[in-house]
């Protein structure tokens, strides 16, 4: 009786269309994580491919593990449990709108999930053989071709003997060319090759006969009953909250104020072009009932400058480690695999719904020993050939409370770090979350992503206070404050330092047609006074502030308008405050029933110099990410064309460009352009059997 009264009660809200255009979900999953990297060259491939594949092959809610949505990316612990209660309490969802009887499910969470699940009462398919796997698989290919059409300084043609003897000019071309060929059947299979040249590397000649710079393969395999899956070639690691080891990039602080907490996906395929942040060799995930083993070994070359000891010519060590990824020089291409890597590890956990536990022991190696330069804020950093890092983890939900944390331990150092937070609903309309986190300075592991206010998981203590308020169905309030403190100094700031950030954005989305929201962010950073006598160099507090107004209209069907203003000032005491203006008009066309979709923007932008740059989204071909950052004076315009065709063809084609009002060269040294206009191109096929 009480199934159908719910039922019946949820009926009648059918007429409430809550769903959201599922790219522009992907869309701000993707800017929450740039604008907190402020990072031009990324490749967000693994954080998008699992809402990508959701789009085709919606999740069944009935049938859904914890894992699977987690994998989602789009759910907190509360809301995963609060589900998975409801349907061991009442059974199978009848209809998508139950959700809606959800006790932390608000309206936003609905429109945010409904593109990519759905309540069917087919039984899926819990473990799938190998064999059933390619025998259903598919298979698809992208080949890439992208281009700044404006020659840089560094593509000039010099004589052999300039280009033997500089680092100023680069030996290839300045195409960036991609391919990725890849057979898969749902997430459990998946085979695959990815290749890629950066702009300035050769291709099939000089350092580089073997055509493309980097070559990434793997085979993945997901669905045994025991062996849960396995990964043979290029995968990825994800264990606890990221202090111990994390493949991969993570969200940070975002305007998702209570989103704070890391969904671990512990063991899957590489498929992005990034450089440095996978390992290279075999895992197995093995798994008995509510336990679980994951077992790696991972084996590779770095990029890495080797010094040789001027006094013992056989001795060598690394004086630094490169993560860029590009061979364009000649001192970029000494530094090619200059370093071998040796990784291997195991991840033990322990999982029943509400209740995760996990402890892991990984080594990490070099065939040299990796020996920085010493100065004041570094001396605290890893030197040597090795090191072992312990972790442990954990994750309960209770009631309307889900705790979470994890601890580490560098062995090298004999330093810990401590991550530890708490998401809860005090009402329906009300959530919260409070992170703490204490990392030493002795801490260090070379792949991590621990909640934190620097890049790296080290030297810091914060405390993070996050809040959600769902006023009405239609206005939500986000906001959050973070106190952090660096007990030793960092770079360029040459003492111990301490800063805060805080952030507001009210939200007003009345229905699927309408959203606007203001944001309004501030950070005070310590950094080394631009005034200096030459001995001692006081620090000083950096305030930032970035205010942002967001409109997005949907004025019919298949068309939809983005508008946005920001501004940003920024105020320093031994320097002439500064502020940036930007203002953008985006248009996207989607028609149902016709091949080309169409997405166009302009923008007009003015700021006082490069550090009160403005970084901004902007769409691109699929698996193309692209956060560039608008500073000086001047405008941006891109065009953006996908056409499909055949039912098997998607083509993509783009062309961007900026001119600036008071620039004369653009960029500088080897990058530089002479003139006020920076173009860039990206054309890419898609090819699906």
């Amino acid at each position: 009786m009480m199934r159908l009264l719910i039922f019946a009660v949820c009926t009648l809200f059918t007429g409430i269309t809550f769903s959201q255009d599922k790219n522009d979900i992907i869309q701000q999953r993707v800017e929450f994580i740039s604008e907190q990297l402020e990072n031009e060259e990324i490749d967000l491939t693994d954080v998008t491919e699992s809402l990508i594949f959701r789009m085709d092959h919606p999740l069944n809610l009935n049938t859904a593990t914890w894992e699977d949505l987690q994998e989602l990316f789009l759910l907190n612990d509360l809301q995963i449990n609060d589900l998975i209660v409801h349907r061991e309490a009442f059974g199978k969802f009848i209809s998508i709108y139950e959700i809606q009887s959800l006790k932390f499910w608000d309206l936003s969470t609905i429109r945010l999930v409904l593109p990519f699940v759905k309540v069917d009462d087919k039984l899926d398919q819990l473990h799938v053989s190998l064999k059933e796997a390619i025998q259903q698989g598919k298979f698809e290919a992208f080949f890439r071709f992208q281009r700044i059409p404006e020659q840089k300084k560094a593509y000039q043609d010099v004589s052999d003997s300039v280009q033997e003897n500089s680092n100023s000019y680069y030996y290839g071309n300045s195409d960036r060319y991609y391919t990725r060929l890849r057979y898969k059947y749902r997430t459990n299979l998946s085979v695959g090759i990815t290749a890629e040249k950066d702009p300035g590397e050769q291709f099939f000649n000089g350092a580089q006969k073997n055509g493309f710079d980097f070559y990434s393969a793997h085979a993945f395999y997901k669905g045994g009953k025991y062996i849960r899956s396995v990964a043979l070639g290029d995968y990825q690691i994800q264990i606890g909250q990221g202090l111990n080891l994390w493949s991969g990039y993570a969200f940070g602080k975002t305007a998702d104020a209570t989103n704070v907490k890391k969904s671990a996906n512990t063991l899957r395929q590489y498929t992005s072009v990034d450089e440095s942040r996978f390992l290279r060799g075999a895992a197995v995930d093995l798994g008995v009932g509510n336990f679980a083993l994951t077992l790696f070994g991972s084996r590779k070359a770095v990029d890495a400058a080797i010094i040789t000891d001027s006094l013992l010519d056989e001795i060598e060590f690394v004086s630094s480690i490169n993560v860029t990824g590009f061979h364009r020089t000649n001192s970029e291409i000494a530094r090619k695999h200059g370093l071998l890597e040796t990784m291997g590890g195991a991840n033990f956990r322990y999982n029943k719904r509400s209740l995760q536990l996990g402890v892991a022991a990984i080594y990490q190696g070099y065939d040299r020993a990796f020996i920085k330069d010493t100065v004041p804020y570094n001396q605290f950093d890893f030197r040597g050939k090795s090191t072992v890092g312990l972790s442990a983890d954990y994750s309960w939900v209770y009631r309307n409370f889900n705790f979470f944390g994890e601890t580490g331990y560098s062995a090298h150092s004999k330093s810990w770090a401590n991550v530890h937070g708490v998401l809860f609903s005090l009402d329906s309309r009300l959530s919260m979350s409070m992170v703490y986190r204490n990392y030493q300075r002795g801490y260090h592991t070379f792949y991590n992503a621990g909640f934190a206010e620097a890049s790296r998981t080290q030297n810091e203590k914060g405390l993070y206070t996050g809040m959600k308020i769902n006023f009405t169905r239609a206005f939500t309030l986000n906001g959050y404050v973070d106190v952090f403190k660096f007990p030793w100094l960092r770079y360029q700031v040459d003492a111990p330092s301490q800063g805060h950030e805080w952030m507001i954005q009210p939200s007003y989305k009345p229905n699927r047609e309408f959203e606007v929201y203001f944001r309004f962010r501030e950070q005070v950073r310590p950094k080394n006074s631009r005034d200096s006598d030459g001995t001692i160099t006081p620090i000083e507090d950096v305030q930032q502030r970035n205010f942002r107004l967001n409109v997005s209209y949907k004025v019919m069907e298949g068309v939809k308008l983005k508008s946005r203003v920001e501004y940003v000032t920024i105020n320093r005491k031994s320097n002439t405050p500064e502020s940036g203006f930007m203002i953008s008009q985006d248009v996207i066309y989607k028609p149902k029933n016709f091949p080309v979709d169409i997405a166009l923007r302009y923008a007009l932008f003015d700021t006082d110099s490069y550090d009160s740059r403005i970084y901004t989204y902007e769409n691109n071909a699929l698996y193309v990410f692209s956060s560039p950052s608008y500073y000086y004076q001047g405008s941006r315009a891109y065009i953006l064309l996908r056409y499909t065709f055949l039912r098997r063809f998607d083509l993509w084609a783009r062309y961007g460009t900026s001119i600036f009002a008071n620039r004369n060269s653009i960029g500088s040294g080897a990058e530089e352009i002479n003139g006020n206009k920076k173009s860039d191109i990206t054309i890419q096929l898609r090819v699906k059997l």
